[in-house]
């Protein structure tokens, strides 16, 4: 039996086990996925740990993805770029670093239909799941970007194509695609949007990272007004089957993806 895991400080209410057994399952592997809830200064001994266990995988989820970086022997070239890491592979010995959050997205913008070429995009928020949404868009021809923060800092996101905003600024804009990176609107608290209804209107799709719950107010509201619109489910499972793919170098079928979101979507009815 070969066995992943997930590191993290809060882990209780993970998805990752269901949707990596399901995952394990499908690929016809004998594997086990476990929680591993840690204190951040313990973050080396649970690298050194993975080597000595043999542990074939694991995930990384906040606050972990930068801290966990600099005990990682070699970190891909999209981790590089985003500054975070979510995967990690052992591989003859040595930890890989990966960022399949990257890829996620990707994978929910496909199956949702929405196309990025040469549109323009604005992010809510500015943490870390945002950089992997920008460095996704710039890497897929992205015509530009607006980044909106509470507390603006240009320096911070100083790539081409890219601009960092308030959201005062952000009343005056319209554009293509209007992102939720924030977790304004996550539950328990989901009577509440990140933005309004004024500024949802000036943009045609609207794509949340959050899962939970599956239709956000902002959602919500965009479905109201006919927006095409998506939650962030399959980007979670997007992100699980990436890391399966690196484990276990396989290619996971799009259907297997879609049948593990059917089922998972009953948690949320």
């Amino acid at each position: 039996m070969e066995f992943y895991g997930l590191v993290g400080e809060k882990l209780s209410h993970s998805l990752s086990p269901e949707i990596h057994s399901e995952l394990l399952k499908a690929i016809n592997k004998d594997g086990a996925y476990k929680l591993f809830e840690i204190e951040k200064d313990r973050l080396e001994d649970f690298t050194e740990a993975l080597k000595l266990l043999k542990i074939n995988g694991a995930n990384v989820t906040i606050p972990y993805k930068k801290d966990i970086m600099k005990y990682i022997d070699s970190i891909s070239e999209e981790a590089e770029k985003i500054g975070a890491i979510n995967t990690i592979s052992l591989e003859n010995g040595k930890l890989y670093g990966h960022n399949t959050d990257y890829y996620g997205f990707g994978y929910m913008l496909k199956v949702n239909s929405i196309s990025i070429k040469g549109k323009s995009a604005v992010i809510l928020g500015n943490g870390g799941a945002c950089r992997a949404v920008v460095h996704y868009l710039l890497d897929n021809n992205i015509s530009d970007i607006k980044i909106v923060s509470r507390k603006p800092n240009k320096e911070e996101f100083n790539l081409q194509n890219v601009d960092v905003i308030t959201y005062e600024e952000l009343k005056n804009i319209s554009g293509d695609i209007l992102i939720n990176s924030t977790p304004v609107g996550m539950y328990p608290n989901i009577n509440v949007s990140p933005v309004t209804e004024d500024i949802i209107r000036n943009f045609d799709a609207l794509v949340d990272l959050i899962y939970n719950p599956m239709e956000t107010k902002f959602v919500n509201i965009g479905n109201s007004l006919s927006k095409k619109t998506t939650s962030g489910l399959y980007m979670l499972i997007g992100q699980a089957a990436k890391a399966q793919e690196i484990w276990n170098d396989v290619l996971i079928d799009e259907e297997i993806i879609k049948e593990i979101y059917e089922k998972l979507k009953l948690h949320f009815i």
